[in-house]
């Protein structure tokens, strides 16, 4: 899995805490106090430190980027308008997103929704690695450039990315479009077919 583009006293901890963690519980307890990124702790409501499945090993993973303001302020990953589309993308493509793992790369929101910054990656990626230890999904859909970064390293362009899957730590990591993307160019727009021609590629490879 690729690495932290640069590291510090803050992402060591992160990763030390996480990595102790035995479960999921005790992963999320310990998650939701962090304080590794100040700007982020001071603006947030809350971590979301995302959502397991109901129950047992997820059939595949969605990773975003980072909670927006529906989510800070509820807690869960993809609730708002980005959520809502990939529901309704999930279901035409004949996906639950009951059966999935659904995660941020970043469990905090970033001021204004702005892209997070490297170092904010850097002190997350602790937490996100021991939810992917803990869960083990054999399966990953990274939803958007910046998840798709996190798997397959700093020079990834998504177009070239997509339409493939990539074996990452023995994970089959599928790279495509963030629902915000398809939102903002339309429903008639590349970035909305392209995301439910992935999802159901992806389908396809589970049934």
């Amino acid at each position: 899995m690729t690495r932290p583009l640069r590291s510090d006293a803050a992402a060591e901890e992160v990763a030390r805490t996480a990595a102790a963690a035995p479960d999921w519980a005790a992963l999320a307890a310990v998650a939701r106090p962090c304080v590794a990124c100040p700007e982020l702790a001071a603006t947030r409501q809350h971590v979301v430190v995302g959502d397991p499945p109901a129950g047992g090993r997820p059939r595949f993973a969605l990773v975003g980027e980072a909670p927006g303001a529906s989510e800070d302020s509820t807690g869960r990953p993809f609730v708002g308008k980005s959520g809502q589309l990939l529901d309704q993308l999930l279901a035409e493509a004949g996906l639950q997103r009951a059966e999935a793992a659904v995660l941020n790369i970043v469990k905090c929101r970033p001021p204004g929704n702005r892209t997070p910054k490297a170092s904010e990656v850097a002190r997350c990626s602790g937490w996100l690695r021991r939810q992917l230890e803990l869960l083990d999904p054999p399966v990953v859909v990274a939803l958007g450039l910046s998840s798709a970064k996190w798997f397959l390293g700093p020079r990834t362009v998504l177009a070239q990315a997509r339409g493939r899957a990539h074996d990452v730590d023995g994970r089959a990591v599928w790279a495509t479009y963030h629902p915000s993307a398809a939102i903002r160019f339309g429903p008639r727009g590349a970035p909305r077919a392209g995301l439910l021609a992935d999802l159901t590629t992806v389908a396809g490879t589970l049934a």
